[in-house]
């Protein structure tokens, strides 16, 4: 188990943090935890949440991943993106309310641009959910976000 406070591995802040724990990782996986818990801001009426939030669970146990690493390696954590993900399959259609889930992430491509991708699931009692993950790390993310728009060669009337 690990023992970090998530809020320093991951650039979410408050109830944006969906996931509990980080379970154990190394170079090539991660494994979080979660019980799901009512009031949240994905949460529907009954308490539950709906499957696809599933893609922003698996998205935060990479982003854990990237934090961990970057702890690791006495490096600040950065900000990353989720570009986008393939093959979302759940065998069902919400997650409880105190259902814990449990979620697997694992590297199976990582670029030196920054780009990656990860193969992940979920599982829970009667649960089910896998997806591919694909992410994107920039170099010093923050002048990534601060960079100015390239300027037009046209001209204004």
């Amino acid at each position: 188990m690990i023992d970090w406070p998530l809020a320093e591995l991951i650039p979410h802040s408050g109830d944006m943090i969906l996931i509990d724990q980080v379970l154990s990782f190394d170079e090539e996986q991660i494994h979080t935890r979660l019980t799901v818990k009512p009031g949240g801001i994905y949460n529907q009426t009954d308490g539950s949440l709906p499957a696809w939030v599933g893609v922003e669970i698996m998205a935060q146990t990479v982003a854990a991943y990237a934090g961990c690493r970057a702890r690791v390696l006495g490096n600040a954590v950065e900000l990353g993106f989720l570009l986008g993900t393939r093959k979302f399959v759940c065998n069902v259609e919400h997650f409880p309310v105190g259902t814990e889930l449990t979620i697997h992430a694992l590297r199976s491509l990582e670029a030196d641009n920054g780009m990656g991708v990860f193969e992940c699931h979920i599982n829970g009692p009667g649960i089910h959910a896998t997806a591919r993950l694909n992410v994107f790390c920039p170099p010093q993310s923050a002048h990534y976000l601060h960079e100015s728009p390239a300027t037009s060669t046209g001209t204004q009337s």
